[in-house]
């Protein structure tokens, strides 16, 4: 049944673990290599990985990871991959650069379109064109407009990595790797560092994809309910056109040191004379490849107890020493062949860097020495136990962590099909716990261990400047040594580029882009099953559905019942409830209570505009999962948090407001088009003020002013938070959100019923909050070198009426306008736009940005481009996207919240299905209405940019006025 003439099948093994009849191949032509997952997921996935390691920092392997996904030898586009965004039903679609890999993965539920992704990516990575104007587009070039303007360099991964690199986490990350590994691949930075990418020339470019990308160097990856011989039909096609190769990618082993090693390093960042807190550190290992996959888990297990909640042991005496603001790396990791753990803090000043380092020495030989109590081991096994057997990856393909898993191994010749096996190494390793395992480990993979560095940070307020100083006179100089005919040619090559990124692709070649149609589509919403009704006096959401016999409860809270100036405290309020103790066990107890009897208990909260209203819909979430006879002590973990927390706990809750605002810092710039995007809608809807003022820039502001306060007030900030417990933990506005399955239902409805009973119920007033912030233009200064640059406007408030037809135009636009002038014309990693349908919200947004007014001018352009029109071509395209933003792969859980979450905010079914109708019955007549609105929105919106303090005041300069200038960091 599973044989094939050209594929050899090396192993066929049933892995009940994982559910999966497992089928390993090699191709017979050419020696690649195919691990086939044959399974009941619908969520079919397929992958083709290479080993690609550098052998230099000029970030070849990610370049060329950009590069072959713009055209192929059958598909001769520009972009096909931008084409399967806008036109596919995939559940994921992305590729990815490792230190030593490169993969490309696809995903999708429906079989016709997983194909074609199958198909492009096939012949993306074997057949790419890979032409020079490609490799200056994604990579770098010099740009010139003319012979008076000042050369610069422009290029998709060289913006991408200057914004990488403005975050003072991912420079401790890359230069910790590096230290551990001088000797190998793992010693230089795979996605390119800015200062050496410009190294890079075409013909090394071009030579290492014809040594890598070969089927002689494949690891193929395909998991689902797909037909496996179909599978192999579709490789067999394209590696049988190759012949056998000798390629020689093997990643070496770093020898190690004979003595642990100190490196010092500093990243642009701004100092506090009067209280430095601008350091970092990291104490990092090399460790041994694991024998197998019990040592493999023992590692994550490790990992988990030593620091995988605030109360493992070494994460607790770091965040109590006072030292620093939070900690950083999290153990283990399993991504390189000779494994990397990282132990450090942030936060710190850099004088008592030698502290810290002592401190985590110390407190391992500790622990090594005293032993895991009895109850950390149970709690950690059993929420690892519990993670394994669920399985539940959000919104990231089932397979696609399968794929990775046995990649750990298989990448570098060992057994891929080892790591998808868990039960019998868990088995091993419960045994060993009580033993003392994991105190012998910590000596010999730590204490024992003298492949060791510490590696410091601290900021430099001069870097920034240095360093873009110091690329202008490398610029100069290339500049200086041009004569006229270079020059010339250097503004021809620019000229050239930009004119091949606006022509459009021949309609013919795009044709060939395989595609659904419209009839491929369900005309019908996918329902979730849910009874209504009332339990223990609480509003219920029942969802009957298969779930492994785990219970899954979400308690909802009305956040109306609080008054607006205590909203601020609810992100860290919530933190409290489960990690500061209750008075009948302190938060190390708690902790480890919630690990032995349930698979996790978290809060959240949810904030949307309502359906039809100006009003907000504003939650407070605990939500928890356990197997069915942990039910009932889930709930009486559950009571006990939101009664008996201990609020008064003033030192645990100064160490969670240091590591909130320290963990908000770090955000500013990986995340920098996301907080953009949360301070433009403040000035438009209640819903967009209030996630500002938890969670945008007000809230940071609001975190810096509350660490002061915990110390010179601590009565009134305690007195704050008993207030909200006191006022919010009532029944009369309260929902139960369950999802199971109909016979663990009837075990748990009395076990709820009873819960919910004991919770008080006092009829509280709602209280009225103010609308939105006062609408403004800002630039807010970070020490960056890119920027992230948003403009936006309600439409409703600016008198238009969009159906739901819009987002299809927004889904050509972002694809084509958006990605050719930000991302592919402007060299920024990333452009967009976004349209909240409820509340009438519209943002543009870049990410990793070197411009500012050229991209507010493009998004100014973006009317004109809707008002163009569209050809019926990129029109199903497009509406087949957005059905597949609409159908995205969900596991049980989220599809029960989802569905209580669309009942609190008035979206019924039949909105939904009038919205998916409008979607499939959208026509030019739609991007002529939405091109109106946006011409509104470049008249009327405001302008909100995150980055560099030069960027923004010559902006400024340009344009007097147009922003308001703070300081952020």
């Amino acid at each position: 049944m599973f044989s094939h003439p050209a594929f050899e099948l090396v192993r066929d093994e049933r892995i009940a673990d994982v559910d999966s009849q497992a089928l390993l191949y090699r191709h017979k032509k050419t020696g690649a290599e195919v691990l086939s997952l044959v399974n009941s997921d619908e969520n079919k996935v397929f992958g083709v990985t290479f080993k690609t390691p550098p052998t230099d920092s000029t970030g070849i392997a990610h370049i060329l990871e950009h590069s072959v996904l713009c055209g192929s030898r059958k598909y001769p586009v520009k972009k096909p991959f931008v084409e399967l965004i806008k036109g596919s039903l995939n559940t994921f679609l992305n590729a990815m650069t490792f230190p030593d890999k490169t993969a490309y993965p696809v995903a999708s539920q429906n079989l016709k379109d997983f194909y074609n992704l199958v198909d492009v990516y096939l012949d993306a990575v074997f057949f790419p064109l890979l032409t020079e104007d490609t490799f200056h587009q994604e990579g770098w070039h010099y740009e010139l407009e003319d012979a008076k303007a000042p050369l610069v360099y422009k290029g998709v991964v060289f913006n991408e990595m200057k914004g990488v690199f403005s975050s003072p986490d991912a420079v401790m990350r890359d230069l910790s790797q590096r230290s551990l590994y001088p000797d190998v691949t793992y010693g230089k930075s795979s996605g390119g560092d800015p200062k050496a990418i410009p190294d890079l020339t075409f013909e090394q470019f071009k030579r290492f994809h014809e040594k890598f990308y070969h089927p002689s160097n494949t690891r193929a990856f395909f998991s689902g309910d797909d037909d496996p011989a179909q599978r192999l039909d579709i490789l067999d096609a394209y590696f049988s056109q190759f012949e056998r190769a000798e390629v020689d990618a093997e990643v070496g082993l770093q020898p190690r040191f004979n003595a642990p090693r100190q490196l010092h390093g500093t990243y642009a960042g701004t100092k506090d004379a009067d209280k430095p807190r601008d350091g970092m550190i990291s104490v990092n290992w090399m460790i041994d490849p694991p024998a197998d996959r019990e040592e493999a888990l023992s590692h994550g297990l490790l990992s988990y107890l030593l620091a995988g909640n605030p109360a493992a042991p070494l994460r607790k005496a770091l965040t109590e020493s006072g030292l620093g603001e939070g900690m950083t790396g999290g153990g283990i990791g399993s991504g390189l062949r000779q494994p990397m753990a990282s132990f450090g803090m942030k936060g710190i000043d850099p004088t008592n860097a030698p502290k810290v380092e002592t401190l985590i020495l110390d407190t391992l030989a500790e622990i090594a020495e005293r032993g895991f109590p009895s109850e950390q081991l149970e709690a950690a096994i059993n929420t690892f136990e519990f993670s394994l057997r669920e399985n539940n990856t959000g919104s990231y393909p089932r397979g696609m962590t399968y794929m990775f898993t046995a990649l750990a191994t298989w990448l570098h010749g060992g057994d891929p099909l080892a790591p998808l096996h868990f039960e019998t190494a868990l088995a091993a390793l419960k045994d060993k716990a009580q033993g003392g395992h994991f105190e012998g480990e910590i000596r010999r993979l730590f204490l024992d261990n003298t492949h060791r560095t510490t590696v410091t940070l601290e900021a430099d307020p001069e870097q920034g400047a240095r360093e873009a100083a110091a690329e202008a006179d490398k610029l100069a100089q290339v500049r200086a040594g041009m004569d006229e005919a270079a020059i010339a040619a250097t503004i021809s090559e620019t000229e050239k580029l930009k004119r091949l990124q606006e022509t459009a692709d021949d309609p013919a070649d795009l044709a060939k882009i395989p595609t659904l149609t419209l009839g491929d589509l369900d005309r019908e919403i996918r329902k979730v099953p849910v009874e209504t009704g009332e339990i223990g006096g609480a509003r219920l959401f029942y969802h009957d559905l298969p779930t492994l016999g785990i219970v899954y409860l979400d308690l909802g809270f009305d956040l109306h019942v609080l008054p607006d100036e205590l909203l601020p405290y609810l992100p860290l309020f919530g933190r409290a409830l489960l990690q500061t103790g209750t008075s009948k066990e302190d938060f190390v107890a708690l902790t480890q209570r919630i690990g032995r009897s349930t698979g996790g208990i978290n809060q959240h909260r949810g904030l949307s505009a309502m359906q039809g209203s100006a009003e907000t819909a504003a939650w407070f979430f605990l939500s928890g999962k356990a197997v069915a006879d942990k039910v009932e002590e889930m709930f009486a973990i559950m009571g006990d948090v939101l009664l008996d927390a201990r609020l008064d706990n003033r030192e645990r809750f100064r160490q969670m407001a240091l590591e909130e605002k320290a963990g908000f810092e770090a955000r500013l710039v990986p995340s920098g088009n996301a907080i953009v995007d949360t301070r433009l809608k403040a000035g438009l809807t209640q819903a967009g003020a209030l996630s500002e003022r938890m969670g945008g820039i007000s809230y940071l502001q609001f975190l810096r002013q509350l660490v002061g306060r915990i110390d010179s007030d601590w009565a009134g900030v305690q007195q704050v938070l008993e207030t909200i417990r006191d006022t919010l933990f009532n029944r009369q506005h309260m929902v139960v959100n369950v999802t199971t399955d109909g016979a663990l239902w009837n075990q748990a409805r009395g076990e709820i019923g009873a819960f919910t009973e004991r919770l008080p119920a006092v009829e509280q007033p709602l209280q009225q909050w103010p609308g939105p912030l006062a609408a403004r233009s800002e630039g807010l200064v970070i020490p960056a070198q890119v920027n992230y640059v948003g403009k936006g406007a309600n439409l409703k408030a600016l008198g238009f009426e969009v159906s739901a037809a819009a987002s299809v135009a927004l889904k050509y636009l972002n694809t084509t306008y958006l990605w050719d002038k930000v991302r592919v014309q402007g060299g920024a990693y990333g452009g967009s736009s976004r349209f909240d349908l409820t509340s009438g919200n519209f943002s543009f947004l870049s990410y990793r940005d070197p411009n500012l007014l050229k991209t507010v001018d493009v998004y100014d352009g973006a009317a004109k481009a809707l008002a163009a029109g569209v050809g019926e071509n990129d029109l199903t395209r497009s509406i087949i996207g957005v059905i597949g933003d609409m159908d995205g792969y969900q596991f049980p859980d989220a599809k029960g919240y989802g569905s209580m979450w669309r009942q609190l905010t008035g979206t019924t079914d039949a909105i939904r299905q009038q919205r998916r109708d409008e979607v499939l019955n959208a026509s030019s007549k739609d991007f002529a209405e939405l091109a109106e609105a946006v011409a509104a929105v470049a008249s009327h919106g405001h302008v909100v940019v995150l980055g560099g303090e030069a960027a923004i005041t010559a902006a400024n300069a340009q344009r007097p006025g147009l922003l308001d200038v703070s300081k952020v960091l």
